[in-house]
Order: structure tokens, then sequence, then C-alpha cells
């Protein structure tokens, strides 16, 4: 199957999802990652109409921006380290792995130093996993707070990514607890914080992360 063909099929699916929810398919944004994937492929998926794309790894996100067509969103999926921040801001539409304060504070200075604004996601570990990274469950409100006061950060929203599982029903609760969450978040009325994303579901379970 072409990428083109692949990226119809996917659109297809996600668009079912929404009918099912009762959601309109344009709340919900479709990010091909294209990490590991040579320039050429992203070249390819652009040209099917794609235009937004994840990379976990900040080099290679920004040789990749050189080769690639103007134009397209590109967003930072992976863990972050503090010494890389300085390739992703100003390059990166949205970061998607914000999960300390110490991170936010280095994306912070960095912003500020280039005069941008930078919006992340703040990402969460739902499911408790000692191999993953993310804040817990129960201290998510004090990175929000942390993150919010910081000038140059605007928070979107919150990211997850459940464990692996053998079907995507088995992921429903943590999808549910991530929803439930950003409108606990919300309600907390935090200035500037505007929590409108929620960053999850992958190639096996995104029909279910976009029902709940």
């Amino acid at each position: 199957m072409s990428i083109a063909e692949n990226l119809q099929q996917i659109r297809g699916r996600a668009e079912a999802a929404c009918l099912r929810a009762g959601r309109d398919p344009r709340e919900v944004t479709l990010i091909a990652v294209s990490k590991t994937n040579p320039a050429s492929a992203v070249c390819e998926a652009a040209a099917a109409g794609q235009t937004d794309f994840g990379e976990n790894k900040a080099q290679e996100m920004c040789a990749k921006q050189e080769e690639c067509p103007k134009g397209l969103r590109w967003h930072f999926i992976g863990n972050l380290q503090r010494n890389k921040v300085k390739y992703v801001v100003g390059r990166s539409v949205l970061i998607h792995s914000v999960n300390s304060p110490q991170l936010a504070r280095e994306i912070e200075r960095v912003s500020a130093a280039r005069g941008l604004i930078s919006d992340v996601l703040l990402e969460i570990n739902i499911a408790d996993e000692a191999s993953k990274h993310g804040t817990g469950e129960t201290s998510a409100e004090e990175l929000l707070r942390a993150a919010a006061a910081l000038p140059h950060l605007r928070v979107r929203g919150l990211m997850a990514v459940p464990p692996p599982a053998d079907t995507p029903e088995e992921n429903r609760p943590y999808f549910r607890k991530m929803r439930q969450l950003q409108e606990k978040l919300k309600a907390l009325g935090l200035p500037g914080v505007q929590l409108s994303e929620l960053s999850m579901g992958m190639t096996g379970d995104f029909e279910t992360a976009i029902e709940e």
C-alpha cells in the first residue's frame, strides 16, 4: 500500500470514529509519525496532503526540515533532553513532552532569548509506568502551575501514551482518565492556560482515543 493510500484509509477510519462519537472530524489532528523514516517519505506524505509530522530526535527533525517542503507543521513527540531544547524551540509547532518544571524552565529560557512563545503539552504518565517519562496524574496540577507561571510558554493541553495492549479497548480507561484530568485541570481556571488539546492514540488505538 502506498503512503497516499494508507493516509486515505487512516483518515476514513478517523472520520468514522468521529461520527460514532458525535464529533466534528475537523477537531482531530492526524500526526504522521515520521521518526526513523527518510525525508523522501515525508515529502511523499506531504504530496498526499499530510501537513503534521512527529519527530522524537531534535537533530533529525532539523535535518528533515531542510529537505522537506516549507509550510509543514513539525511536532516534537519524544523525550526532550534539556541540552536539546535549543534545537526544538522555534522549529516545532508543539512540544508534546514537557514532563518536569526543570524542562519547562529551560524551554522558557530559550524561548525568551529568541523572543518566542512556545506551545507545549504536559506529558502525563497515566498508568504510572516505571519505564516511561511523564508526571503522574496526582502531580499534574503542580506541573501545570509551574509551566503556567512562565510567560514564554503556552500550555495547550496534555499528552499520554498508555501501556502496550492487545486490543484498543484495553486502553479506553486510560484515554477516559486523560479526558477527565483535562477537565479537572481546566476547572482551575489558570490564566493563559488553554488545555484544548489531548495528544493520545497511536496506530493501533487511535479510534478509541478519538471516541474518548
